[in-house]
């Protein structure tokens, strides 16, 4: 097992009607931006529950923060902030809105073109940002416990990551009531978006971390087993929470902890998201299975034992127990309704690959994946075999 630290502050408070509580932790006399996203929150009862909650507040409204949030909307949203002299930031959404108040929160306190946070080389905000908290509304991305966010920008077609120490929520409350009233497709999203950071933490090769691997598998197994339940028309609160609280303990930092990670399929997939939009899950189970199959050699120890544990594959040498790995997965992602070609998602796909190697090689990663040898060509070969 590798060193490692560990730190987080975040506060969680989980559980139907919780949000009740957020009165109590915000300090008194805070001038609050809410913000949201669509305004799905002023139909699903949950903007009626924090505005109750806030009675006694000074709160000003900020809605429209997009899926995948825009760099130029915040920009507005910053404007207000320091028109209206904002002192904590309530993000109430799921994690396009908790990101775009990450950035914000850093935004606000920091000098010069807020867009160079994210274009810093170690894409690392320093000191700490405008305090915010959470109220989860859709369980997916586990940004209600990291510090950890990603911005787009339509201007440029640039969809860049940052973080740092100082952007953790102050508090998060998960209800898995919210789960109600989630549109379908946005279930799936949410499963394949926690399925898939457990692989980026989990398939790189076997470690002797085993309470970590372990976790990281029991997760995956219980998406597997939630999925069906939660993606089913009747409303089941025992499966929407075991969902909510695998989204968050598959990104809060813990399972990742004394081992190696990769995080190259998130690279690659943000990219399909700033050329077309495609919904951030599903741009990485379009790259993962061609990712694994393209770094099979290094990848085969852990993707058998993937196959072994998660999905009780016993048969087979380690090369086919391996394969099998990744067609349990392509198929767990298709029973969901989510396609896994690119070219299932537009037919503008062609010359791609081209572009992700000539954004990689500008932005100079020139080594992606757990042993950082993934070159702007292996990108290239990766996306390409995912059309």
């Amino acid at each position: 097992m590798l060193n490692f630290e560990f730190k987080n502050p975040t506060k969680i408070i989980f559980g139907k009607g919780e949000i009740a509580k957020i009165s109590k932790e915000i300090p008194e006399n805070s001038k609050i931006l809410m913000l949201y996203g669509g305004g799905s929150i002023k139909s699903n009862g949950v903007y009626d529950q924090v505005m109750k909650a806030l009675e006694d507040f000074e709160v000003t409204e900020f809605g429209g923060i997009p899926a995948n949030p825009e760099y130029e909307v915040l920009m507005d949203a910053l404007q207000v902030i320091k028109e209206k002299n904002i002192d904590y930031l309530l993000a109430v959404g799921g994690g396009s809105v908790i990101d775009g108040t990450k950035f914000l929160s850093a935004a606000a306190k920091y000098d010069g073109e807020p867009w160079g946070i994210l274009k810093k080389p170690v894409r690392t905000f320093e000191g700490e940002g405008l305090p915010f908290a959470t109220v989860l509304t859709l369980p997916a991305t586990g940004s209600e416990m990291n510090s950890g966010y990603v911005i787009s920008r339509r201007g440029t077609q640039e969809k860049l990551a940052s973080g740092g120490p100082g952007l953790f929520p102050q508090f998060s409350v998960l209800d898995p009531e919210v789960i109600r009233s989630i549109p379908k497709k946005q279930v799936a999203n949410g499963i394949v978006d926690a399925y898939s950071h457990v692989l980026e933490q989990y398939m790189t090769f076997p470690s002797s971390a085993t309470l970590q691997e372990r976790i990281m598998e029991s997760i995956m197994i219980t998406l597997q087993e939630v999925a069906p339940k939660v993606m089913a028309e009747d409303f089941d609160y025992d499966a929407a929470g075991n969902f909510m609280w695998c989204c968050t303990m598959a990104l809060n930092g813990l399972i990742q902890k004394g081992v190696v990670t990769d995080w190259a399929v998130h690279s690659m997939g943000h990219e399909l998201t700033a050329y077309f939009g495609i919904d951030h899950a599903r741009t990485l189970a379009i790259i993962a299975p061609s990712h694994y199959r393209y770094n099979f050699e290094t990848k085969k120890g852990k993707l058998a034992q993937y196959a072994e544990r998660v999905w009780n594959i016993s048969e087979g040498t380690l090369e086919e127990k391996a394969e099998k790995g990744i067609e349990k997965m392509e198929e767990f992602f298709q029973s969901l309704g989510i396609k896994t070609k690119l070219s299932e998602y537009t037919e503008n796909y062609e010359g791609t690959a081209e572009k992700v190697e000539k954004t990689f090689t500008d932005r100079k990663w020139l080594g992606l994946g757990e042993h950082k040898k993934l070159s702007p060509k292996d990108a290239y070969k990766i996306v390409e075999m995912s059309y």
